[in-house]
């Protein structure tokens, strides 16, 4: 934070490592005269040619010969962090970006800290802070539903209808303040069922908000979904299935897998981090009992429980029983009758439901058959019911908890209102404005600003 207050020029490599292009940002007072320093073309940087890509070589010292690079200057404030501009694209090698990050250091420019570019434009007021926490999640997206509402919310979606409603609370305290200042005057003021109901609309609005938390969570962080079951009953096949490729050892022996296996994928736009288990039963090796003791474990931080079941297991009640004896909230737990293609197709669709799971699925991971029930599933799971159409507008846990402040703030205000306790009434208001106003970053705490930024790669 003190680094991005002070009057120093950054740079630092913008674009991923490893791509055929990257592209170094350089930021601050001196960009324009590091960049021509930096890099050589035939004429030099300037506000002539702003925002025209110029080819030259980089870096530009004796004795090097320098590679192709384009460059562009954005003076200010029309640029992405609202300070002068440069950035140089050149080919994506790592000693390339080495020798044009050093020769900026020895220019006066400085390794830019994480997100201190994105912390710039906040500052410089090209951004809200809703807006800034949006390019980071931009780039961590793990699915199109959670890239979609990061766009959505790097557009202002969010903060606009965070301001929207402040204003209206804004309104309201300018109000009491009046009836407070001149309470023998005979003004223009509203009825208090009037001034009462602005207050319940914009409580409801910001508790619309507030309950998006969830679903943001789920997209944002995305669920483990952990694979159970006996031995043998088909679970680093589906993991396998899932995946769409081969990452867990498959034999016909019981107790092939004896550790954890854990892999990240997209289901449904859900990301989901999938995690195969060694089959539960009493074991007499000492590995293995290992092994059921993390499977046993990982149940208790599973978001879905995927319990997969031997269709042609005799008897069938030893499947199930051990699932009821291990998963113990049955509402997020999904029974699979696997292995239906060795049973004769009457006997497979009357399959038990597998009491007490919160949905069953028959199927047959090796004829790939029933994975979109099971997908399905899921999904009711994750969501608790139906799938949900994708958010337009989702907080994240810091939102959340300042709504929450504004919302117990304003509990009391229409009573307070309706009772002409003005100055209560201004004091809760004060209070809830105060949040909404740190939710877009109005008056955030320096600490506050750290640990966001903090979360960003170098580069952002």
């Amino acid at each position: 934070m003190q680094a991005a207050r002070d009057n120093d020029t950054i740079a630092a490599l913008c674009s991923a490592p490893g791509g055929a292009v990257a592209i170094v940002r350089i930021s601050g007072p001196l960009a324009l005269d590091i960049g021509n320093s930096v890099w050589n073309g035939k004429k030099k940087l300037s506000k002539a040619d702003a925002r025209a890509l110029l080819f030259g070589l980089s870096p530009a010292e004796t004795g090097k010969t320098g590679d192709p690079t384009l460059a562009v200057f954005m003076p200010a404030p029309n640029s992405y962090t609202g300070e002068d501009v440069v950035e140089l694209h050149c080919h994506g090698g790592t000693m390339v970006v080495k020798e044009i990050l050093d020769a900026t250091t020895r220019a006066g420019a400085r390794q830019a800290e994480p997100g201190e570019f994105t912390l710039r434009a906040f500052l410089n007021g090209k951004l809200d802070l809703t807006q800034a926490e949006a390019v980071c999640d931009i780039i961590t997206a793990r699915g199109e539903m959670a890239l979609h509402m990061a766009e959505r919310q790097m557009s202002g979606a969010l903060g606009d209808q965070i301001r929207e409603n402040r204003a209206a609370l804004v309104d309201v305290l300018a109000e009491c303040e009046s009836r407070l200042d001149f309470p023998e005057e005979d003004l223009d003021w509203k009825k208090t069922t009037e001034t009462a109901a602005s207050i319940a609309n914009a409580t409801n609005a910001i508790r619309d908000l507030r309950e998006s938390r969830s679903d943001a969570a789920i997209l944002r962080e995305g669920v483990n979904v952990v694979i159970a079951g006996r031995p043998n009953s088909g679970k680093s096949s589906l993991l396998n299935l899932l995946l769409g490729y081969g990452r867990a050892i498959v034999t016909h022996l019981p107790g092939t897998t004896r550790d954890t296996l854990e892999e990240s994928t997209i289901l449904r736009n859900i990301p989901v981090r999938l995690i195969d288990t060694a089959g539960i039963r009493d074991a007499d090796d000492i590995i293995e009992k290992i092994g059921v003791g993390k499977s046993i474990e990982s149940l208790t931080r599973a978001t879905v429980v995927v319990w997969v079941l031997d269709a042609s297991h005799v008897p069938r009640e030893e499947e199930t029983r051990v699932m009821r004896e291990h998963a113990k909230r049955p509402e997020r737990v999904v029974a699979v009758w696997n292995k239906t293609d060795l049973l004769e197709e009457s006997a497979a669709a009357a399959l038990p439901n597998a009491e007490p799971a919160a949905e069953t699925v028959r199927c047959s991971v090796m004829e790939k058959t029933g994975t979109d029930s099971l997908l399905d599933a899921i999904e009711r799971v994750v969501w608790g019911g139906a799938p949900r159409a994708e958010p337009e507008i989702a907080v994240n846990a810091r939102h959340a908890a300042l709504l929450d402040q504004a919302i117990d703030a304003l509990d009391t205000v229409p009573e307070s209102i309706e009772n002409e306790d003005w100055e209560l009434a201004a004091v809760n208001l004060r209070s809830a404005i105060h949040a909404l106003g740190v939710v877009i970053g109005e008056n955030a705490d320096p600490d506050v600003l750290d640990d966001i930024f903090s979360r960003f790669c170098i580069g952002k």
